[in-house]
């Protein structure tokens, strides 16, 4: 299993910040060569390390955003977590420790839509209990 180097990191950094960055303005940023950029980005395709890109919608008006805890049943995890992922919505996905296995980030447009993800969450088989709480203001 390869295991990313202060490099890497750096790059995935830059990649966070902007997915569609050209490898010349990346190689630029990390003083190194295209070709380098190029190897590493690879390496780090290939070996899972990063698993695809994605955009960040502007929104013009407020989303909705909450925090989903969530307990899931024995070893049903690493199913929950994959159809977890398939959900636009769920902007974040993180295990945990505690009474709770997952920490899940809702995103969405209207109240509408964040009951459907609720809905859809706690129909996984697996699921067995969640929370919710809706982010009002940031400080």
């Amino acid at each position: 299993m390869y295991t990313p180097d202060a490099l890497d990191r750096k790059l995935i950094a830059l990649l966070r910040a902007d997915g569609r960055a050209p490898i010349a303005q990346l190689a630029l940023a990390l003083g190194i060569s295209r070709a380098t950029v190029q190897t590493r980005l690879d390496r780090l395709l290939d070996s899972g390390t990063i698993l695809g890109f994605t955009i960040r919608a502007r929104r013009e008006h407020d989303e909705i955003r909450a925090v989903m805890l969530i307990e899931v049943a024995g070893k049903s995890t690493t199913e929950i977590i994959r159809q977890l992922r398939g959900m636009p919505e769920l902007h974040t996905l993180h295990t945990t420790n505690g009474a709770w296995d997952l920490i899940a980030e809702i995103r969405a447009d209207n109240l509408r839509d964040f009951d459907r993800v609720l809905r859809e969450v706690r129909m996984i088989d697996g699921v067995l209990n969640s929370e919710t709480s809706i982010m009002l203001s940031s400080v």
